[in-house]
């Protein structure tokens, strides 16, 4: 077990580890216990009642968060033509195909997300090894895949704030909710529309609990434990 520092020891005796919280105590505890000298990112972790391993229990989807993440996030459209055009009219940072393929094989990433339309799909299939393991290969479970008449909301939706989550091989979701400097009431909304999102995602061959476990944590910061029957009733007005 690696050994921690002082700020976060001084932090974590503000944390019981045998309490689960309710999801207002939470959000303010990451807060009060985050001690790093920037702005933090707040951190929703869940552990999966799911078989990773099963194809009928896997849970990929997108949720809009109504605060955004804090994070200005630069995102990549791979289109041709008029799509390319729209989709700088959006928003998007760099939208093209060839020239950003080729860039990308060279080892170029300074992107968060990527989106791309139908149409060339054959050519971006090609960077699977290099964008499937950072999680950036567009994907039309992941609403990143969308015709050139979506761009446009598609693109906003992202940059004010819309972010994916998905099972891992170790049955967790991990999804960020916002920074430490926000509010606690734009937190705990950030936090409702994901538990509510994760719980409309809920695979029809879920058995058992569906949510085992629930902790938030600030990067650094030690992790709260949420009440997951609390945390999955939320729900935004």
């Amino acid at each position: 077990m690696p050994k921690r520092g002082k700020k976060y020891l001084e932090a974590a005796k503000l944390i019981d580890k045998q309490k689960a919280y309710s999801p207002e105590e939470a959000v303010d505890l990451v807060k009060k216990t985050s001690y790093s000298n920037f702005d933090a990112t707040v951190e929703a972790h869940l552990r999966m009642g799911l078989d990773p391993r099963k194809a009928d229990q896997q849970i990929r989807s997108t949720v809009k968060l109504p605060n955004g993440t804090g994070k200005e996030v630069r995102v990549l459209v791979f289109a041709e033509g008029e799509d390319q055009q729209r989709a700088l009219d959006a928003g998007a940072d760099f939208a093209g195909t060839d020239e950003y393929v080729q860039k990308i094989q060279g080892g170029w990433f300074e992107f968060d997300v990527s989106v791309a339309t139908p149409n060339v799909m054959s050519k971006v299939g090609r960077l699977g090894r290099q964008l499937g393991p950072r999680g950036l290969m567009p994907s039309p479970k992941a609403g990143t895949v969308v015709p050139g008449q979506d761009l446009e909301r598609v693109v906003s939706e992202l940059k004010a704030g819309r972010v994916e989550f998905r099972l891992d091989r170790t049955a967790n979701v991990h999804v960020p909710i916002g920074k430490v400097s926000f509010s606690q009431e734009a937190l705990l909304q950030n936090l409702t529309a994901l538990m509510e999102a994760i719980v409309n995602a809920k695979p029809s061959a879920a058995k058992g609990i569906y949510i085992r476990k629930v902790s938030l944590s600030a990067t650094m910061g030690p992790g709260v434990t949420v009440d997951p029957m609390q945390a999955a009733a939320l729900k935004l007005n």
